[in-house]
């Protein structure tokens, strides 16, 4: 896994072989960051890493700028390794170990991107239910992003608030947003 651009970039890490994990590849990596370059300033967001795994959307967020990072992971290894390659790298991390849905029924962090990268093998109804939580409970901020990634194989066009997706060979990136509010003039 390689950190694409800013202050770290080029920078190789290698998380240990154990790790239920299936990192996002660089190249669909850097395509997502292309898209996020022309919406955010980076210094400027607070993202919420869902499913986070080796950490390695964090990692860029955080060498791109990003001081206010969440990272949820179930897997110990998992958080033990993104709080570990954190100190190495002394960007900030915070890193939770907790299920996800608990997670999401309980926090009341809002960010401008909440990433979610749920293993490919999920439902529909399982990926609906990040989509439902994090709109029920207004996590999401105005003008932010949830992306959640998944296999080509699974659709999520139907799923309320969906904005876009992009295909990244096996991988796809849909994007979800807040319904834009109108106001009447007076």
């Amino acid at each position: 896994m390689r950190i694409i651009s800013g202050k770290h970039k080029g920078r190789r890490l290698q998380a240990p072989k154990k790790l239920p994990v299936r990192p996002t590849t660089d190249l669909a990596k850097e395509s997502l960051f292309n898209i996020l370059n022309n919406h955010y300033y980076f210094h400027e967001i607070r993202v919420l890493d869902l499913f986070a795994g080796t950490g390695n959307i964090s990692y860029e967020f955080a060498s791109r700028g990003t001081e206010t990072i969440t990272a949820v992971d179930g897997d110990y290894g998992c958080v033990s390794f993104i709080k570990k390659t954190a100190a190495q790298l002394d960007i900030n991390i915070t890193a939770l170990k907790s299920d996800v849905y608990k997670f999401l029924d309980k926090t009341h962090i809002q960010s401008d991107i909440i990433f979610a990268d749920p293993p490919y093998a999920f439902t529909t109804e399982q990926f609906e239910k990040i989509t439902h939580s994090v709109f029920e409970r207004g996590l999401l901020l105005e003008g932010g992003f949830l992306i959640i990634e998944h296999a080509k194989e699974t659709k999520l066009e139907h799923v309320a608030n969906f904005s876009f997706s992009k295909n990244y060979g096996s991988s796809v990136f849909s994007f979800f947003e807040l319904p834009e509010t109108t106001t009447e003039e007076e």
